[in-house]
């Protein structure tokens, strides 16, 4: 579950997008704040992983605060909701590190869209090792290309095999040296391996010898 916490001076608009978020499934509300005060407050103490974040606060600006928000809690994101529409109040948002900018009104649905793209993009990398695959990263940055179909006859089960196969060799493979491990023909393994090429998953480097063409050698693309 994502914590999330509300931070806006109007008490029935903070309910408001209180509801939104708890018609987001994976999203849970842990509080809401009226004040900048009220805010650092309850950052320090419910330790919310995302807050909903009002520019126009009665204590304090809300760009002020987030970079105090970020002094207090590194770790956490913001997403800016507000009728602020100045061009150099979005890119002083924007530079202080926000996920997003949602600027009101807006429904309920434009809000869940913003919570899933951040669910999808963000919380992995946050959630992950120490290194991160360039997809993931695209994602993050509204990049992401979603995974070309299987070429036809091929299964993803296969896929799933050929892919362990590479991840655990510990050093590159030809198809027919893949195709013996499988037990499956070399005109199909490599099938499978020139689509994971294409798809950035793999690897592929020439070996060549003293005649005939470059032996085309796979391997597992590693992270970093």
């Amino acid at each position: 579950m994502i914590k999330v916490l509300i931070v806006d001076d109007d008490f029935m608009v903070a309910k408001v997008h209180a509801g939104f978020v708890k018609q987001t499934p994976g999203f849970g509300v842990v509080g809401v704040a009226h004040t900048g005060a009220q805010a650092l407050d309850a950052v320090q103490r419910l330790k919310p992983d995302l807050v909903l974040l009002d520019i126009h606060l009665p204590d304090i600006n809300g760009l002020d605060l987030l970079q105090r928000l970020r002094q207090a809690s590194p770790e956490l994101d913001v997403l800016v909701i507000s009728a602020a529409r100045e061009m150099d109040t979005v890119r002083r948002a924007l530079r202080g590190g926000i996920v997003h900018y949602l600027m009101k009104p807006f429904s309920a649905q434009d809000l869940r869209e913003r919570l899933e793209h951040y669910q999808q993009a963000y919380r992995p990398l946050a959630s992950s090792g120490s290194t991160a695959e360039q997809e993931d990263v695209n994602r993050v940055f509204g990049l992401h290309r979603p995974q070309r179909p299987l070429p036809k006859g091929c299964s993803a089960e296969t896929l799933q095999l050929v892919e362990q196969l590479l991840q655990d060799a510990g050093a590159d493979l030809s198809a027919t040296e893949a195709a013996e491990r499988l037990g499956i023909s070399r005109v199909s393994v490599r099938r499978y391996l020139e689509y994971l090429s294409e798809e950035g998953r793999a690897e592929v480097q020439l070996r060549y010898g003293e005649v005939g063409r470059p032996e085309r050698r796979y391997s597992w693309r590693k992270a970093g």
